[in-house]
């Protein structure tokens, strides 16, 4: 449940785009979907290490938001993929979540080369002028050193799962295809099926064949950007696929739409939400990340 792990709501604060600035990764929230919304849940730090870490990818140093049990190691790694809008606010948080629950959590910034997604006053912006510039293999190339550094950095690696949303979703089915040492993933609302561009030339669907882990996919039955039929098609050719996939799931919550895990949004689906966390971390127990 996500209500005993809070420990206050954040205020609704009126936003003046011109004075906006982003003050370090993980605060502070998306130009594009601001104000954010009275019911947003904060999750405290207590007892947890958590903040900005830096993570060697080829010649880049990728900043990251890292939250772990204080004083503890050999733990169970959750690698969170943010959202669409970046590492803000709400992704550091899911990240103390999964902390309070004894796991390193640990959600990289997988836009650093390309600019802050922060600083964009539409998602028609966001999309052309950032987003649609970020390559798949650079993605899961930080991901790779991001499981990496867990191992380094008190984390065991024989015991990591990744956790995404949204633009984040898409990877975290991606990732599970492409990363053997993988146990399982969590996607939601990650679309599947899509177009093919020279920066992301192939979808999910498209490498189910490579499918490594079970995944779990959470969506909502009201999303207009992800067809249910793309994901009955996931469903089937997952069913042909490796062994290691056929292990996977789809919830559809039926009243649900897009980023209804999205606390800080109109979105937000609050009993949808909880039971999609209760599932995830019963799924990451369940397949040895825990």
């Amino acid at each position: 449940m996500l209500k005993p792990e809070v420990d206050s709501l954040v205020p609704h604060v009126p936003f003046d785009r011109r004075t906006f600035i982003k003050a370090a990764l993980g605060t502070g929230f998306a130009a594009c979907v601001l104000p954010v919304s009275a019911q947003t849940i904060h999750t405290d730090s207590e007892g947890l290490e958590a903040g900005e870490v830096s993570i060697k990818s080829g010649d880049t140093m990728v900043p990251a938001y890292r939250a772990q049990p204080k004083g503890k190691t050999h733990l169970p790694v959750i690698i969170v993929v943010h959202e669409i809008f970046g590492v803000h606010e709400h992704i550091a948080d899911v990240c103390r979540r999964f902390a309070k629950q004894g796991y390193l959590a640990i959600a990289p910034d997988l836009y650093k080369r390309q600019g802050d997604p922060t600083q964009y006053p539409s998602m028609q912006q966001l999309n052309e002028q950032l987003v649609s510039k970020v390559p798949d293999s650079q993605v899961l190339a930080d991901l790779d050193a991001t499981f990496k550094w867990a191992g380094e950095h008190g984390g065991d690696v024989n015991k990591v799962g990744i956790n995404g949303f949204c633009w984040g979703g898409r990877i975290a089915w991606l990732y599970a295809e492409h990363n053997p040492r993988l146990k399982a993933a969590v996607a939601w609302y990650g679309r599947v099926a899509g177009n093919q561009t020279p920066m992301t030339p192939a979808n999910p669907i498209d490498r189910v064949s490579d499918l490594q882990v079970p995944v779990l996919g959470l969506y909502g039955r009201q999303d207009q950007s992800i067809p249910q039929e793309s994901l009955d098609k996931m469903k089937q050719a997952i069913a042909q696929g490796p062994q290691a996939g056929r292990g996977s799931e789809f919830v559809v919550y039926d009243d649900a739409g897009h980023a209804f895990f999205a606390d800080y949004r109109p979105s937000y689906k609050q009993a949808d939400a909880e039971d999609g966390w209760r599932r995830t971390l019963a799924w990451f127990k369940a397949h040895g990340v825990g």
